[in-house]
């Protein structure tokens, strides 16, 4: 169970998150999914199950954390439903086969993974860079392969999929700020269904500690949700008064950090 050591780490970890997630604009996957392991690691958790649950932990937090960005995308009327509805079967198949990839995966390959998503992130953050438009968005198949594609990368990283969704809907010439709005829509399905499949990839699994349903642990993911939901308005807000490209450049810093201590973690085994 919790101790009160964790509990204060994942309450800082949460209001971090969240706080982020409202300042910048992005999910708290890539900084949730280190630290957590961090911390769950020095409370003793089997070493072999840390990134797993942590990445599971993470999705479902964004199940949370997603609904007040969907609602604040939709009063501004960026959010393209009728993409959201194309793009969301693919999606939820991709994050439930994603999960079951990861289950299957050696924490190794699981970490090495991680890390070079994180450090293509940064790469991605300090170029800042926008696709070209240079198609239109294709049709139910194509939406639905492109949506699977989303949800299989997201389920194996713990993030939301707006890495690729926004780049994917803006070469295909929606309008920056629709994709956005729509990749927000989609973080929800692509969450919960990365959730669901890591709890189903963990059910049968031996030597989870009380409170874990498969690799979710939910004890923590009550902590984190609850601080992360908080501290979201805050970093909009705040958002409002900053500098927000200084500060993702200064962000893209540290994940480059997180992503080097997760290398070094796989290589030392």
């Amino acid at each position: 169970m919790l101790t009160w050591p964790l509990v204060v780490g994942l309450l800082a970890l949460g209001s971090c998150t969240g706080f982020l997630a409202g300042l910048l604009g992005i999910g708290g996957g890539m900084t949730m999914v280190p630290f957590m392991v961090l911390l769950l690691e020095h409370q003793g958790y089997p070493p072999e199950l840390l990134v797993k649950v942590a990445v599971a932990t993470s999705l479902a937090t964004i199940c949370f954390t997603s609904i007040s960005s969907v609602r604040a995308h939709h009063r501004r009327g960026t959010v393209r439903w009728p993409v959201v509805a194309r793009l969301a079967p693919g999606i939820v198949a991709g994050s439930l086969i994603g999960a079951q990839v990861a289950g299957a995966l050696p924490a190794l390959m699981m970490t090495l993974i991680f890390a070079g998503f994180v450090g293509f992130s940064a790469t991605q953050m300090l170029r800042d860079r926008k696709p070209q438009p240079g198609r239109q968005l294709p049709g139910s198949l194509g939406l639905f392969g492109a949506g699977g594609a989303i949800g299989g990368a997201s389920s194996l990283v713990g993030a939301g999929g707006a890495f690729i969704s926004v780049p994917f809907m803006t070469w295909c010439n929606v309008p920056i700020h629709q994709a956005i709005g729509t990749s927000a829509a989609l973080g929800f399905p692509t969450a919960l269904a990365g959730t669901l499949g890591y709890v189903v990839a963990g059910r049968h699994l031996p030597g989870l500690p009380p409170g874990a349903l498969g690799y979710l642990y939910l004890p923590a993911l009550a902590v984190l949700a609850s601080a992360s939901v908080l501290a979201a308005p805050l970093g909009a807000r705040a958002s409002q008064a900053l500098n927000v490209r200084q500060l993702k450049r200064a962000f893209a810093v540290l994940l480059y950090g997180l992503a080097a201590w997760m290398l070094h973690r796989a290589l030392r085994g």
